[in-house]
């Protein structure tokens, strides 16, 4: 059974033009001013707030401190103007002026997250976008509880059942609500994977559950064991895995949907403790994320698969379980990768770019236009961006692509340099590279840069270093919860669009 299906699937979402019987909750966005908050959006839905009902609610609102400001909420009963709803839930927008697609976007998961226990909820936020604020329900929404048994939610608790999105003519937005949903269900797929603990995600069932989703879409699956590994000669992917009890697999699915060919590789390792160069063990539970690359890396594919995209492609994703043990790689060792690099291993920790090396050089073979890896690389992505903004880097035209749609799609990724300084660092003296320079300056650049000696020549390369952003340790805050986030399966596959549109 996939990780998808232990979970119950978000929100129902449907388009409706008018709000139907037994309605619970209906939510309506406020903007922010120095005249006061005001209900938006303004030129539509008359026939459902009229303008004296706006003025009701603006002043009930007003009276229990709402100002409008970007996700607050404010819950009053409705007013005896609107027939059939119990009561409306008001989320801030902030001023109108600075309104986006991003903004509607949070401030519908706030909202969602505030229906727990809510059977039927509408909404006119589908009136500003309709496609991010049912991203943004469906999102919020989420939950993860296949692994809870004694303390099953309580009705008040559970998810919101149904979301109506209020919509001013009857064919207003279809395509837009297709789209959002099934990419909201790509993210929720990725954020299923990476909340799985990894006694119950390890290479092999990773690979397997993959595999049930892969087919059930009618795309081709490849997986090879270590076996084949080994046959193949993919030595990075086999020395980090070999520490591990549980061995580790390449995973290759393929999308076959035009002449375009877009390469897509996510790092895969199942959990990490470091090996023998072993993390602290202070936090070191949330490396059950350390897979979330590949995780959205599938769930994309799976995504460009269902959207009928015509582009190719083909998903590449090493997966492996970093353990120290009697047979774990030590630092010291030299492996040699798949197509004959030879790796010196200084830090068995820096295990993410051996298993996307080999990956990166099989990806190759296929003679791709684009290559794209996805990893939860470095701590030093943290500590130069922060833990909600990936870094990108790459050629350069391809990057600064890349880290545009990133911060269209709301995932925030920066451009980042690849410095040709750094790159002696990584010489060794007695294999072709090192995995790690022997300083902590630019680590998340070094590790680009180590990368890059693997991507074939002329390719169009980006590589999305997502360390903080793939996990959220802290609070719920806009559309993203505790736990697996899905960056970046928005930005994947809004590039995957963008080629096949522009190219």
């Amino acid at each position: 059974m996939t990780a998808a299906a232990d979970r119950s699937l978000g929100p129902e979402l449907a388009r409706i033009e008018s709000i139907g019987q037994d309605t619970d909750v209906l939510v309506i966005g406020l903007t922010s001013s120095e005249n006061g908050p005001a209900i938006v959006p303004d030129d539509l839905f008359s026939d459902i707030l009229p303008a004296d009902l706006r003025a009701e609610l603006l002043d009930q609102l007003g009276a229990v401190g709402a100002k409008g400001k970007a996700e607050e909420l404010t819950r009053i009963p409705a007013p005896a103007g609107l027939i059939n709803v119990t009561s409306v839930l008001a989320v801030g927008l902030g001023p109108a002026e600075k309104i986006d697609a991003e903004q509607v976007r949070r401030s519908a998961g706030v909202a969602a997250r505030s229906l727990a226990g809510t059977e039927l909820a509408a909404t006119t936020l589908s009136g500003i976008d309709l496609a991010a604020a049912a991203e943004g329900f469906y999102l919020g929404a989420y939950t993860f509880t296949p692994f809870k048994t004694k303390s099953a939610p309580k009705p008040e608790e559970a998810p919101v059942l149904r979301v109506e999105f209020l919509v001013p003519e009857p064919e207003f937005g279809t395509l837009d609500l297709l789209r959002a949903q099934l990419t909201a269900e790509a993210v929720a797929t990725a954020r299923d994977f990476v909340n799985t603990p990894p006694n119950a995600l390890y290479p092999a069932e990773f690979a397997e559950r993959a595999r049930v989703l892969a087919e059930a879409a009618g795309l081709e699956v490849e997986i090879l064991d270590e076996t084949a590994l080994a046959a193949g000669g993919y030595g990075g992917i086999l020395g980090v895995g070999q520490g591990s009890s549980r061995p580790p697999r390449l995973l290759r699915i393929t999308y076959a949907g035009g002449p375009k060919k877009i390469a897509l590789i996510g790092k895969g390792v199942t959990f990490d403790t470091g090996g023998i160069s072993i993390k602290p063990a202070a936090n070191m539970e949330n490396m059950t994320s350390d897979m979330a690359g590949a995780a959205a890396v599938i769930a994309t594919t799976l995504l460009a698969a269902r959207l009928g995209l015509p582009v190719t492609v083909v998903a590449t994703v090493p997966m492996a379980e970093n353990m120290p043990s009697a047979t774990a790689q030590r630092p010291g060792d030299v492996l040699t990768q798949y197509g004959g690099t030879t790796v010196e291993v200084l830090n068995t920790d820096a295990e993410g770019r051996l298993i996307l090396a080999d990956a990166i050089v099989r990806a190759g073979e296929d003679d791709p236009d684009y290559l794209i890896d996805v990893a939860t690389l470095t701590g030093a992505q943290m500590v130069a961006l922060g833990t909600r903004t990936p870094g990108v880097m790459g050629t350069e035209e391809f990057r600064d692509r890349v880290a545009r749609i990133s911060r269209e799609s709301g995932e925030h990724g920066w451009a980042m340099p690849l410095p040709p300084e750094l790159r002696a660092d990584l010489n060794s003296k007695i294999a072709d590279l090192a995995n790690v320079a022997a300083h902590r300056w630019g680590g998340m650049l070094s590790a680009a840069l180590f990368l890059k000696e693997f991507v074939p020549e002329g390719v169009q390369w980006a590589h999305l270093d997502v360390a903080g952003p793939a996990y959220n340790t802290g609070g719920p805050f806009g559309y993203i919860g505790k736990g697996g986030t899905g960056v970046p399966v928005r930005t994947l596959i809004n590039v995957i669009e963008d080629i096949a549109g522009s190219d």
